[in-house]
């Protein structure tokens, strides 16, 4: 399954939210939409996107300021911010910089003109994660396995964060069923996430040798969303977050491409939970959710 790159747009006019969605959609991006500031932040909290567009002039926190807030999260560190802006003025556009945005278009938006900045910046932090890839294989939060999840070796660092975590760093038998699911995977994609405090996402990294693959771990914030919905309907971690997105309204496909999945392992989780919420189909599960969590 090839991932498509995930654009979170932000912007309080649900005309431009509506026009940026569908154009982007079609020219074959993931989109998630915030109307706020503080909605896009929450969106974060869950899904890392590859890019973001934000409106720079929004009530209550403007584009400026989110975007300095943004940048102060590491895991945000090499995502470009492009801001959409009415205003032209030179020190508009440095303010914008200044925050931390790589690039700004003018509105009324050239659709066309968006798209092509997008494509450059995102190719742009490719390279820049391949680099930090590189840096990860001799850094410090890394295990390997063979192909049926067996240890191979761990860092001193990967091993105590496992331990917090509450996490045997021998239990990788997700491996196996993991790798099994589409063929060859690609670098960068999110193979487990598990442990409750913290929270822990596996993310593959590349094969060693025929027989030993490499996973970077990383903390992951949960929102209190997910928190609600794994204590109080008895879920693990990934059923929570395969039950968030099923509440806001997105589809397998896009839950797949969100979560780092391929379409069959959201699907096998959808079975899950509807055996532990006692319902027959998404509608019924969705309700659950926002009775959950509202």
């Amino acid at each position: 399954m090839n991932r498509r790159d995930i654009v979170l747009v932000v912007d309080d006019s649900p005309g431009t939210l509506g026009v940026l969605n569908e154009t982007l959609e079609n020219a074959g991006y993931t989109v998630l939409m915030a109307q706020s500031a503080a909605a896009a932040m929450m969106v974060i909290a869950r899904v890392l996107p590859d890019i973001i567009l934000i409106d720079a002039m929004m009530p209550d926190m403007d584009g400026f300021e989110a975007c300095r807030r943004m940048k102060r999260n590491p895991a945000l560190a090499s995502v470009p911010i492009v801001f959409m802006t009415g205003l032209t003025e030179s020190e508009d556009v440095v303010r914008g910089l200044e925050a931390g945005g790589v690039d700004y278009v003018t509105k009324p938006l050239q659709l066309d003109e968006v798209v092509a900045r997008i494509s450059v910046h995102l190719m742009g932090a490719r390279r820049t994660r391949s680099a930090h890839a590189a840096l990860d294989t001799a850094g410090r939060f890394l295990l390997a396995t063979d192909a049926q999840g067996n240890l191979a070796w761990s860092t001193p660092q990967a091993a105590r964060l496992l331990a917090k975590a509450g996490i045997s760093e021998t239990a990788c038998d997700w491996v196996a069923a993991w790798l099994g699911e589409t063929g060859e995977r690609l670098p960068g994609e999110v193979a487990a996430t598990a442990g409750q405090s913290p929270l822990l996402q596996f993310v593959y990294v590349g094969r060693l040798a025929a027989d030993e693959l490499l996973f970077r771990v990383q903390e992951r914030q949960t929102s209190s969303e997910e928190s609600r919905l794994r204590e109080r309907l008895g879920l693990t971690a990934r059923e929570a977050e395969v039950l968030l997105w099923i509440g806001h309204g997105k589809s397998s496909r896009d839950i797949a491409e969100i979560l780092g999945l391929s379409p069959r392992t959201v699907q096998k989780h959808l079975e899950q939970i509807y055996t532990k919420l006692g319902v027959e189909n998404r509608a019924a599960a969705a309700a659950v959710a926002v009775r959950t969590i509202g």
